[in-house]
């Protein structure tokens, strides 16, 4: 890509994803193994790949702490038959002592070529926000506090999110915001629990091929959210004959974290991290584990079918699985 095709292609995502930094959304999630679960946070990615995939991740957090984060989320990424557009649908779960928060949402990219090997992937997502906050679950240093006397709160709030995802065969970054809608929060006592300010993600990651059986990948995941310092996670992953994926992890003055990963077929992939906090925090926990299984759901036959009616269309060429992102 040449110098002047990056200066388009920088302003371009600069525009696309302009938005007043004291919008109110939501924060996201925390993930270790965000470089396999980008459909998560970023709707661009839906449609990147070449076979259908599902994804399944559980995190819990802080174990032996009551009431810890722990969370659940359910993914489908679709790329269509046409090759330059894809669908994704996401269902979370996350709790947090006696707050649970479940979004859902459906995303929708299109992808266009800027070049032989690099394509720019631009998605938008809508769903919505089911807030429930629970106070007979835990206790609390003052029981008589008149805010326990509502002891449960529900509301829902709708979200819409973006992104942008420029990739090649083996480098990739991205910019994405979950949530801009502003003004969605109306109850006093709910916001006072949930007033977060819009959640800006940035994302990125380089393959290379050191060998023809290793490949090593260097990634990192920056989260901006005004008002909080900026969280950057980094990562190194090696994959070892297409088949085993070691690596680790450091979120910035937060964790240290070591991860493995296995492509137990060719439509199946496990992957697992474990986190240790590097703060005070760490001292009341046995750490945070994480799991990942990934479906592909595409016969080797239909990907090289797909391809060759792509080469003769002059479509693009969307990123082969199993693959390291």
């Amino acid at each position: 890509m040449t110098l002047n095709t990056f200066i388009r292609v920088t302003l371009l995502l600069g525009i696309f994803l302009s938005v007043h930094f004291s919008a109110i959304g939501q924060k996201e999630p925390q993930y270790t193994q965000y470089m396999y679960n980008i459909g998560s946070f970023n709707p661009a990615y839906v449609g990147t790949v070449e076979n259908m995939e599902i994804a399944a991740l559980y995190r819990a957090q802080w174990i032996d702490i009551d009431g810890a984060p722990r969370t659940l989320r359910l993914g489908m990424n679709l790329p269509l038959a046409n090759g330059k557009n894809g669908l994704g649908l996401n269902v979370l779960s996350d709790q947090l002592g006696p707050t649970t928060q479940t979004f859902f949402d459906v995303a929708y990219s299109f992808q266009v070529m800027l070049s032989e090997d690099t394509r720019l992937s631009f998605g938008i997502d809508a769903g919505g926000s089911i807030i429930d906050v629970d106070y007979t679950k835990g206790a609390f240093e003052n029981p008589n506090e008149p805010l326990l006397n509502n002891t449960v709160f529900n509301t829902f709030n709708p979200t819409i999110g973006a992104g942008t995802f420029l990739y090649s065969d083996n480098w990739y970054m991205g910019m994405s915001i979950p949530n801009f809608l502003t003004g969605s929060i109306k109850d006093d006592e709910i916001e006072s629990l949930v007033n977060d300010q819009i959640q800006f993600n940035f994302i990125g990651g380089y393959v290379f091929d050191l060998s023809e059986r290793l490949r090593f990948k260097p990634a990192f995941l920056l989260n901006y959210l005004k008002g909080l310092p900026v969280k950057v996670d980094l990562s190194a992953n090696f994959l070892i004959n297409d088949v085993l994926t070691v690596g680790a992890s450091y979120r910035i003055d937060n964790a240290v974290s070591g991860l493995a990963g296995i492509q137990a077929s060719n439509t199946i992939f496990i992957g697992y991290a474990y986190d240790y906090s590097t703060t005070g925090l760490g001292e009341y926990n046995q750490g945070s584990h994480e799991i990942i299984v990934k479906f592909f759901l595409r016969s080797d036959q239909d990907r090289a079918k797909r391809d060759k009616q792509r080469k003769l269309k002059g479509k693009p060429k969307q990123i082969d699985s199993p693959r390291f992102f």
